[in-house]
Order: C-alpha cells, then sequence, then structure tokens
C-alpha cells in the first residue's frame, strides 16, 4: 500500500507495521482496502514507530481496527506510539479505549 504516503507491511519478527501519515487523506482509502491488509493472525502486533503524521480520523480508524479484531477474538498488542497520538487520545478522553501497551511512548 503506497498511495497518500502511507505504506502497511509484515515486518521480519512477524509485527505488523504503517509507516508514513495516517490521516484524513490516507484513512477512506486505506479502510476501503482494508480486506487486503487486516491480519488473519490470533494475536497481532502492531508497531506504529514509522507513522510520521497522525490526525483524529488516523485514530479513529485504529480505533475500528481495534474493534473489528477483537470481535473476532485476535489479541492485538500496540508498540511505539507515537506522542501526537498519545496526545489526540488524551485529549479526546479515550486513552483507556486502547489496549494499555498502546498508551506507552516509543520504546527507548
Amino acid at each position: 500500500m503506497d498511495l497518500f504516503n502511507i505504506h502497511y507491511q509484515r515486518l521480519d519478527n512477524g509485527d505488523y507495521s504503517w509507516c508514513g501519515d495516517l490521516d484524513r487523506y490516507s484513512v477512506p482509502w486505506i479502510w476501503q482496502q482494508r480486506e487486503s491488509w487486516i491480519p488473519r493472525d490470533r494475536v497481532i502486533t502492531f508497531d506504529l514507530s514509522a507513522l510520521t503524521r497522525v490526525d483524529s480520523a488516523g485514530m479513529v480508524m485504529l480505533l475500528h481496527l481495534q474493534q473489528r479484531l477483537r470481535k473476532a477474538d485476535c489479541v492485538i498488542e500496540w508498540k511505539n506510539m507515537p506522542e501526537q497520538l498519545v496526545t489526540l487520545l488524551q485529549l479526546s478522553h479515550i486513552d483507556g479505549a486502547f489496549s494499555p501497551t498502546l498508551i506507552a511512548s516509543k520504546e527507548g
């Protein structure tokens, strides 16, 4: 997936990674294509360290993604959440809606 400065890939360690801008421009296109990229694994780790920009549309998409995967009985872990996304969640008073590991900032 390389349209709208966003790329999704499976890393060598088995994690899934978003790279680029997850924003109001890229989210509609990404979500339309979800059947081609939503993982089919039971345990899924998303590494968000390569996101360069996240706005409220990106945040909502991640919430919907988590909801959909949890309904499918998947275990989800979020790693390396960008500070921009942490701030959006806190300002929206929904930081508790994500898995606790998502709220941890970048590993260091």
